[in-house]
């Protein structure tokens, strides 16, 4: 069983602001529902059994929208709630996602953060790997946007962030960094169920990144691979909303 599994239940702050009005920016269209970052990356030509998708803030609104303009793939999409979108971390939404298909009995996860537009080949790779992945993407690596991570000098890998955007910082050698692009495979299922059982609940309040440092920290470098997105724009603001529109057109 192949899982697509998506969060879009922040509160869209930045984007709102920068909109002038409050919105879900994943649902968010100007002309009609398929410039959506949402439809974006359901309709991408990739297989999968369940589309598991973690909502929260303005939750009846995506409801209505995925049930309303998401209809062929209704029998596959599982909404799920989280009502803590507001006062704990993006771990707690993958938590509650990972919460639903404990008892699927699947072969690999594809997650991904649901404010993210990337091009279709670059998924289509993600989703052929044969292995667990680890995306980066071609962005500055600037500590009031980016989420990073490097590899140690044993190969090992660990991200790095700051919830305020102020500042990075890696305090022992490494071989590389890179930007994440945020969207990862885990092809290894009772991994998945171990660090699921494992986590106490103070880290499922905070990012998302806790699960994932569990999951590839002390992962051995031939287990995964690390591939770049060639097109990649996280949608922080309806500008870069609108850098997505122009993408989409250039490309046909």
């Amino acid at each position: 069983m192949k899982i697509l599994l998506l969060t879009v239940a922040g509160m869209s702050t930045r984007f709102s602001s920068s909109l002038g009005k409050s919105c879900l920016k994943c649902i968010y269209y100007e002309n009609n529902f398929k410039e959506s970052i949402l439809y974006n990356i359901i309709s991408k030509d990739v297989y999968f059994d369940k589309y598991v998708i973690v909502g929260g803030y303005r939750f009846q609104e995506l409801k209505d929208a995925v049930y309303t303009e998401l209809q062929q793939y209704a029998d596959k999409i599982h909404l799920i709630e989280n009502t803590h979108f507001c006062d704990w971390g993006s771990g707690y939404s993958l938590y509650k996602g990972l919460e639903f298909i404990q008892q699927d009995q699947f072969d690999e996860i594809v997650f991904a953060e649901g404010d993210l537009y990337v091009d279709d080949i670059s998924f289509v790779d993600v989703c052929d790997s044969k292995k667990n992945v680890v995306t980066c993407n071609t962005e500055p690596i600037l500590a009031n946007k980016a989420v990073a991570y490097y590899y140690d000098k044993d190969y090992k890998l660990h991200y790095i962030y700051d919830t305020a955007h102020e500042t990075l910082c890696v305090k022992e050698e490494f071989r590389g960094i890179f930007n994440s692009g945020q969207i990862w495979k885990f092809i290894e299922p009772e991994r998945v169920r171990k660090i699921y059982k494992q986590m106490k609940s103070d880290e499922w309040k905070d990012t998302n990144l806790r699960f994932i440092q569990h999951y590839f920290g002390d992962m051995n470098k031939e287990k995964y691979e690390i591939i770049q997105l060639r097109d990649w724009i996280n949608c922080n603001t309806i500008e870069d909303y609108k850098k997505i529109l122009q993408l989409k057109i250039r490309k046909g």
